[in-house]
């Protein structure tokens, strides 16, 4: 990836940790250590691989991506603000009554949004049917997910594994947030997924390992996803969550809490916001 690209995705990213950020301010209530933790991936799928057009966010031909693990639902929106499928100023209605954008992501009312989700492991079964539907369909749509590493201790991830190898669902490539963390602790504490490309191997997906904060390393990694033929791809990426402000990264404790508006100001000041 030349520097040019590499910084331009890097801002990207930045821009969508401030909007995750300033939406579960606004709401004094989300998820920010997952949001933060797949801004990289975020900003590559968005503004250098997906097919999607915010003009037309229900082209039947556009690429699908599906949040999974939705409560880090923060993360998408600002996602989708910057890439301009809505205002940025309606992150800050985030969680409120009446707001569109609510905790966890509505298909039905958010435009770019391809699935609701929330309830743990339910994402990546929505993602397999749309990929075994553009088979069936004979489109050239390609089908990214994201799922949590705590996630993945949910027992339907693994019928959809085995679903999406057995229809040999190439045009699907899912994104493991492995990070360590979940809700509870540390995910090797709670229900050890681990090894957790082992696991996705012997479901008989293409697996790749990488940085999931690197920029140059998602590109290879997508592009290893679109090269291989007759399975689906498993991107193991090793991220770190809360990465971009310093007192949240790595620690549980903010899995699911706001900052307030002390901490806010660290948080902006630090990501590089003049507020």
């Amino acid at each position: 990836m030349n520097e040019e690209k590499k910084a331009l995705l890097a801002e990207h990213a930045r821009q969508i940790r401030i909007g995750a950020i300033k939406a579960i301010h606004a709401a004094k209530a989300g998820h920010p250590g997952g949001a933060l933790s797949i801004a990289e991936i975020l900003s590559y799928l968005y503004f250098e691989e997906m097919k999607v057009d915010p003009k037309n966010p229900k082209d039947p031909d556009r690429d699908r991506f599906v949040l999974s693990k939705g409560h880090a639902s923060a993360g998408l929106y600002a996602a989708l603000a910057e890439k301009g499928f809505f205002d940025k100023e309606l992150l800050l209605t985030f969680r409120k009554n009446g707001s569109i954008l609510q905790g966890h992501p509505d298909m039905k009312h958010i435009p770019g949004v391809d699935m609701s989700t929330g309830s743990l492991g339910q994402g990546i079964s929505a993602a397999c049917g749309m990929a075994l539907a553009g088979k069936v369909d004979k489109k050239d749509y390609r089908v990214y997910a994201i799922l949590g590493d705590g996630e993945i201790e949910e027992g339907q991830v693994w019928e959809a594994a085995m679903f999406a190898r057995h229809y040999k669902l190439d045009n699907l490539c899912a994104f493991v947030d492995f990070n360590g963390l979940q809700i509870d602790g540390k995910i090797t504490d709670v229900i050890d997924p681990t090894p957790i490309d082992e696991k996705f191997a012997a479901f008989g997906w293409n697996v790749v390992v990488i940085d999931g904060n690197d920029l140059d390393q998602i590109e290879k990694a997508v592009e290893c996803a679109k090269a291989t033929k007759g399975k689906p791809t498993a991107v193991i990426a090793k991220t770190v969550k809360g990465l971009g402000v310093s007192y949240m990264e790595n620690q549980v404790g903010w899995h699911g809490k706001a900052p307030n508006d002390e901490e806010y100001a660290i948080a902006m000041r630090e990501l590089g916001e003049t507020l």
